[in-house]
């Protein structure tokens, strides 16, 4: 009897095992058990999510707040300011949901409640006349951000987010437009550039303009134009305008409104050019003509404070709480922009906010000097 050999070259192979059909047979350190036990992405916890970063901007926003009515400061600004100094937190994956969710949610509902300062009596109190020529400097505005844009090698979108801002209402108007251009077509660093840029040019506004609308011996009526119309933030042109006299400061507020009406027809303009963030390529132009829905609220809101008159004390607390929400929405949009990006960019990023100012000014002290 021959004695076979336990390693044998004529015996066939074996047929290899199928691991993926043996129950549990690639399970080495448990990952189907926890695949088991953990939630699907969709079965998340929104509230979870949302809390890390929601959290953080109500901090960052309530110390800009705090800064803001101590040493007298813009608050738009403030916020945007301690946002990019805290920027660096946003590399934490966690705090993403909250920090989207407060730059978007938050803006769309600050600009709804921003409606409650706004009447179609009080633009018509402007007169024809004015408001035609408020509507000129404001195009005049527009078109000088995008000229500028172009100028010094900016993307034409930077020029009219920069142009449109400085047009209607500063940063308030800058979150509605990009809300429209989208994260695509403009980088998140160049919007925060912007913004700053905005807020800065502001500020400053609001300091030299009354001065020189006193050296140049303008009427309160003519001061109030000028500022009103020039003047980006509603706060700082406010706030400039009664820097001149109470007259001024009166006329300014119309004429700041009025402006701050027109940002629902601007924003449908903008829409029907370029089309909303995430549209379709090609869509149709007509399907275009639908506003965002935050715009077409804000047109609601308008409405129904011109036709029920809102108690003071409630459109005290809607100005509040739009602040509040459009500071919250600065801040987190501070945040999730990029520090290094930021100053990759350089001077000629800012041109567009500069050109759109210095022109806001120039033509509407032209039609101060022709109309008054």
């Amino acid at each position: 009897m021959t004695e076979t050999s336990s390693f044998d070259l004529n015996r066939p192979p074996r047929p290899r095992p199928d691991w993926d059909a043996i129950p549990y047979g690639g399970d080495l350190f448990g990952e189907i058990h926890l695949a088991e036990h953990s939630k699907p992405a969709d079965q998340i916890d929104t509230k979870e999510n949302l809390l890390p970063g929601l959290v953080i901007c109500g901090v960052a926003s309530a110390a800009a707040a705090w800064l803001s009515e101590h040493y007298h400061f813009p608050i738009i600004l403030l916020g945007l300011l301690v946002g990019l100094s805290l920027s660096f937190i946003a590399r934490d994956a966690r705090t993403h949901s909250g920090l989207d969710f407060a730059s978007r949610t938050c803006l769309r509902w600050g600009i709804v409640v921003l409606g409650f300062q706004v009447t179609f009596m009080q633009i018509g109190a402007l007169g024809v006349v004015p408001f035609l020529a408020l509507v000129v400097v404001m195009v005049l505005t527009l078109l000088a951000g995008i000229a500028s844009a172009r100028l010094f090698g900016q993307s034409s979108y930077a020029g009219l987010l920069a142009g449109g801002a400085t047009a209607i209402c500063g940063a308030s108007a800058a979150l509605a437009l990009y809300g429209v251009i989208g994260r695509d077509r403009l980088s998140q660093a160049q919007f925060a550039l912007t913004l700053v840029g905005i807020s800065l040019a502001s500020a400053l506004a609001m300091s030299v303009y009354p001065i020189i609308a006193s050296y140049l011996d303008l009427s309160d009526q003519q001061a109030g134009f000028l500022i009103g119309a020039s003047i980006h933030d509603v706060a700082q042109a406010i706030g400039g305008g009664y820097a001149f006299s109470d007259a001024a400061g009166s006329y300014a507020t119309i004429v700041k409104l009025a402006r701050v009406a027109l940002l629902a027809p601007i924003v449908a303009l903008v829409t029907l050019a370029i089309g909303s963030a995430g549209a379709p390529a090609g869509q149709a132009r007509w399907r275009r003509l639908a506003l965002p829905w935050f715009i077409t609220a804000f047109l609601a809101t308008v409405a129904l404070n011109s036709l029920v008159e809102i108690p003071a004390m409630v459109a005290d607390y809607a100005l509040s709480a739009s602040k509040g929400l459009l500071l919250l929405a600065v801040t987190a949009t501070a945040m999730r922009s990029r520090m290094d990006l930021l100053l990759e960019m350089g001077w000629p990023a800012i041109m567009p906010v500069l050109g759109a100012t210095l022109l806001s000014f120039l033509s509407a002290l032209a039609f101060v000097t022709i109309l008054f």
